[in-house]
């Protein structure tokens, strides 16, 4: 399904392999120009040389739009082709995750865009980019009171604190954080974040 080959960077020295779509030796053409050809073209072997060349370069069009569908399922998209769809969904990711991640990350994409902005939407954004679930602080606040003029919940003042516990803090990337929770927030709402060290079990 994918047909890819690698180059190195070249002139601009060592760095990671670039990947960039290619063909394949001994790809068949599903639809070889040859036979398409009018009829009085049928027997002439230098016609027929010429445009098998054609087909060499055909034959991977071919048969990428016959798996087209596939390229647009998170599951069972090419790599390269993966994150150009990160990209176009929206998702929080920096292409640094691994690739299971990104893949789930674009299956779930439309389910986080609709709880975007709400502390639901903000836990899972920062979970799927760090893997750790954070603890949320907010102002607001919901309640009911049989009486009326009860007191308001929540705090006057909108805040937002968002506290990632991890058990090696300087593995996390704070600004990456930071820009995490930026996005998925209220748009609202001023934000702290931080990252703080796991707290050990209680005799260890």
């Amino acid at each position: 399904m994918s047909f890819t080959k690698t180059a190195s960077t070249g002139a601009t020295g060592p760095g990671p392999a670039a990947t960039s779509r290619g063909s394949l030796p001994e790809l068949a053409s599903a639809h070889p120009l040859g036979e398409q050809l009018p009829a009085v073209f049928a027997d002439d072997e230098f016609a027929q040389r010429f445009v098998s060349g054609l087909d060499t370069v055909l034959a991977p069009v071919f048969t990428v739009l016959d798996c087209l569908e596939a390229y647009f399922t998170p599951a069972l998209a090419p790599e390269d082709f993966l994150d150009w769809l990160t990209d176009w969904v929206g998702t929080e990711l920096d292409g640094t995750e691994p690739q299971a991640v990104r893949r789930h990350a674009v299956g779930s994409a439309v389910a986080l865009h609709r709880v975007r902005g709400t502390r639901r939407g903000l836990s899972a954004a920062v979970e799927l980019a760090f893997g750790v679930r954070p603890e949320i602080t907010e102002s607001g606040g919901a309640a009911w009171s049989a009486r009326p003029l009860g007191a308001f919940p929540g705090t006057p003042r909108p805040a937002l604190h968002v506290a990632l516990r991890v058990r090696d803090p300087a593995s996390v990337d704070q600004h990456r954080l930071r820009s995490v929770v930026a996005a998925a927030r209220p748009a609202h709402l001023p934000f702290t974040a931080e990252v703080t060290t796991t707290p050990s079990p209680e005799g260890t």
